[in-house]
């Protein structure tokens, strides 16, 4: 199979994840707002919906970029994307902070493996995401460039498990003891 054809057989499912994630991002930032808003929410709700609009913008450049159409450099939706891209990632390392600092008081009471692997995780998400937003904003004027498109299939590959791995972590619970080794309902 030629590698045209391996891009078109995986670019309608790749643009149809990348619109789920936005909407479920959008339904993320509504669910936090449900109780209302107050500072406990109005930060994360701010760094939900931006990664909702950066995704958004990410995927129609994404989109154009598999087929082959170069973005001009006074695209609208490619400015918007550098211009909003650095900023979702100085919220989410700042967040990821935040979440570090907080953690320290409560070392006890979690795994301390489980916790290490959280914040391991979530940093090299937080890094690989944004190689792959800036790899694309930098080469989106010039889909045929080799170069970028290797970069970018590199950063998509790191990307991708690692979201993955963000994925079960947010869905299975990484519960247990810290340092007593009895895990929650059992008896000594």
């Amino acid at each position: 199979m030629s590698q045209a054809a391996a891009v078109n057989r995986w670019r309608t499912p790749a643009l149809a994840a990348q619109w789920l994630y936005v909407a479920a991002t959008l339904g993320l930032t509504a669910y936090i707002l449900l109780p209302g808003l107050n500072e406990g929410t109005a930060l994360t709700a701010l760094r939900s919906l931006l990664a909702a609009l950066v995704g958004a913008w990410w995927a129609v450049l994404f989109g154009r970029y598999l087929l082959g159409q170069g973005t001009p450099e006074t695209d609208g939706t490619l400015r918007s994307l550098r211009v909003f891209f650095p900023w979702l990632t100085a919220l989410r390392l700042s967040l990821w902070l935040l979440g570090l600092l907080s953690l320290s008081g409560a070392a006890a009471e979690v795994n301390a493996v489980a916790l290490t692997a959280l914040q391991t995780l979530s940093f090299g998400y937080i890094f690989a995401k944004n190689a792959v937003y800036g790899t694309l904003a930098r080469y989106a004027t010039d889909p045929a460039n080799a170069l970028g498109r290797r970069r970018l299939g590199e950063w998509l590959n790191v990307a991708a498990p690692l979201a993955l791995a963000i994925g079960v972590i947010n869905t299975v619970p990484l519960g247990g003891p810290g340092g007593g080794g009895r895990v929650r309902g059992q008896r000594r």
